[in-house]
C-alpha cells in the first residue's frame, strides 16, 4: 500500500498538468473558432470585433495558450473560470435548469476545471514550476 502512495504522489502533480494541457488545448479550439472561423459550422458568422463573444475569443484562444504552457496559470484560471460561469448563466441557464437540458455541460465542467486549477496551479510541467525554481 506504501508503495501506491507513493506512486500516486509522485504521479498528482504530472497528471495535473496532462489535465491543464488537454483542457488547454480544447479551450484554444474554442477560441480559434470565435476568432478565426477554425472548424465553425457552415454560415457561422464571425464575431464582430469587441462584442462579448469576441472578447470572449480571445479570452479562450490567448488564456488557452497561456495555461497550455503553465504560465500565469492561476490568474489566467481564474478568469477564464468567471468567464465560462457568465458563459454558462447568460447563454445556457435561461434554455433550463439542468445542464443537459440547455447544453451547458461543457461550460459547467470548464469553470469547475479552471476553479481547480486556480487553487491547484500548473503541476508539475509548467512555466510557473520552472521560473518559480530560479
Amino acid at each position: 500500500m506504501a508503495d501506491l502512495n507513493t506512486f500516486y504522489a509522485k504521479w498528482a502533480p504530472r497528471i495535473l498538468s496532462v489535465l491543464r494541457i488537454v483542457t488547454a488545448f480544447l479551450l484554444i479550439a474554442h477560441g480559434a473558432q470565435k476568432l478565426f472561423g477554425f472548424l465553425a459550422p457552415p454560415g457561422m458568422p464571425g464575431m464582430p470585433p469587441f462584442s462579448q463573444m469576441w472578447v470572449a475569443g480571445i479570452l479562450e484562444f490567448f488564456g488557452g495558450l497561456l495555461l497550455l504552457v503553465g504560465l500565469f496559470t492561476r490568474p489566467v484560471a481564474f478568469i477564464l473560470s468567471g468567464l465560462l460561469a457568465v458563459a454558462y448563466f447568460q447563454v445556457h441557464a435561461p434554455g433550463g435548469f439542468w445542464p443537459l437540458q440547455n447544453k451547458g455541460e461543457l461550460a459547467v465542467l470548464y469553470c469547475f476545471v479552471f476553479l481547480y486549477l486556480w487553487f491547484a496551479g500548473g503541476g508539475e510541467w509548467s512555466l510557473d514550476r520552472l521560473l518559480r525554481r530560479r
